[in-house]
């Protein structure tokens, strides 16, 4: 018995995890629109129609719990009839499919991470190969992000990637160009570039890191004022980027580089290919090449293992380091993996208590750098209006992750997806508070 009446035919589309999955998502519903379908992105409840796509995430344990509940609340729902069918793809689909066909029966179907011609047969559309890198962003229209590889070679012990989502396949420089040529004209004026790797880029196709040639041909890409770089593995940086960086106003001087760890013995054991020396020597080079330089990492502690010795190491390195940006992970004991065969030796609470007080020490760099912008004009991305203020960022801040700037909406007027000379006038640990310069 139906409660409420649904829009026939209308397909929602759910996305969770990382930006690739956000990325997918958008390729799937570009295709999905191609061939004639009501498609939306997250629909709100009371008009979310009756076919439900969940792209889940099957990275890490908190990740496959909100997926695994996602698909539980919408295979309820298609029980009491509010749905008519439940497709399921991404990362947790590929990894555990048998389990969750067993295990939730009500779902009409389980896809992999390279299934989309199959899925979008099963929801009565065509996969057409001419929509090449035509998508349905659902980013905010100034931003969108450009994957530049599919799938990592890197044999690193906690990683369930590879088993998700295979090889590394990099796309064609003329392919990439051409899809950031498409989002320019639909107003995007910033790329984010992502991969599992970025600095693996081009190895496959071209024989060699080929991440300085892309980025020359992109700067070149009328409309696109901004390019960042996301995901950078740091053994075997191609350090030709950096000098592209400095001469390039278009890209950002900006990036993401997961060191995960610092401590030899841990990174050996995480099979890294790097040691403390290399990494603080790297990070070093970054600085002297492009100085102002924002560098973004993650970290993960409680690695099976890891000592208070071990620990006392990654701290005093955060500290010396001072990166601009950071987030810091609990380990999470993923099988199939290489660490998967050691003792996940290190208690749920002292995990968790490490990840505290490497993000309190993080906490007190971050405000401190952030004092020192007060005063300054930066050039501001304004990505919306939320509440009493509009919301922007510098360059050394990407979406959802980073820094934001806010603007007193009461006192200030900006334009949404424009860029504005901002004048810094308060700063806390996460945020800066600014005007129109």
């Amino acid at each position: 018995m139906r409660t409420k009446s649904l829009k026939k035919n209308k397909i929602n589309v759910i996305t969770l995890g990382c930006s690739k999955n956000v990325y997918d998502s958008e390729v799937l519903m570009g295709q999905l629109r191609a061939s004639g379908k009501d498609v939306e992105h997250e629909a709100p409840a009371e008009s979310e129609g009756n076919i439900i796509v969940i792209n889940t995430c099957g990275f890490i344990d908190n990740a496959k719990a909100e997926s695994v509940n996602m698909i539980l609340e919408y295979a309820d729902k298609k029980e009491r009839g509010l749905v008519d069918k439940v497709f399921v793809t991404g990362c947790l689909s590929e990894r555990y499919r048998p389990d969750l066909e067993k295990e939730i029966p009500n779902v009409d179907q389980f896809f992999g991470t390279t299934e989309l011609p199959q899925l979008l047969k099963a929801l009565g559309a065509d996969y057409k190969h001419e929509l090449l890198g035509e998508r349905l962003t659902t980013t905010p229209k100034n931003y969108a992000y450009l994957k530049i590889s599919e799938g990592c070679d890197r044999p690193c012990s906690f990683c369930a990637i590879p088993l998700m989502r295979g090889k590394n396949v990099s796309q064609t420089i003329e392919k990439l160009v051409k899809e950031a040529e498409g989002l320019a004209k639909n107003g995007v004026k910033e790329l984010i570039l992502i991969a599992q790797d970025l600095t693996y880029y081009g190895l496959d196709l071209y024989k060699k890191r080929n991440l300085g040639e892309l980025l020359e041909a992109l700067v070149k890409v009328e409309g696109i004022e901004w390019i960042r770089l996301h995901y950078a593995f740091p053994t075997g940086f191609p350090m030709d980027v950096l000098e592209i960086m400095k001469r390039e106003p278009k890209i950002c001087n900006y990036i993401d580089i997961p060191l995960q760890h610092i401590s030899d013995s841990i990174l050996k054991s995480m099979r890294r290919g790097t040691t403390q020396a290399k990494t603080t020597k790297l990070l070093k080079d970054f600085r002297e090449a492009v100085p102002g330089m924002a560098i973004r990492t993650t970290l993960i502690v409680g690695y099976p293992g890891e000592t208070q010795e071990d620990f006392n190491i990654l701290k005093d390195f955060v500290q010396e380091m001072k990166f601009d940006r950071m987030g810091c992970f609990a380990y999470s004991h993923e099988e199939n993996t290489h660490a998967y065969l050691l003792e996940d030796d290190v208690p749920d609470t002292v995990k968790q208590e490490r990840a505290n007080e490497i993000m309190e020490l993080q906490s007190q760099i971050s405000w401190d750098l952030n004092q020192e912008k007060v005063g300054q004009v930066f050039k501001c991305i304004i990505d919306r209006k939320e509440g009493g203020h509009f919301v922007g960022r510098t360059e050394f801040d990407s979406p959802d992750v980073d820094n934001e700037v806010l603007i007193d909406a009461s006192k200030h007027y900006v334009k949404t997806g424009e860029f504005v000379m901002i004048k810094i006038i308060e700063a806390t640990e996460f945020d800066l508070y600014g005007e129109p310069a």
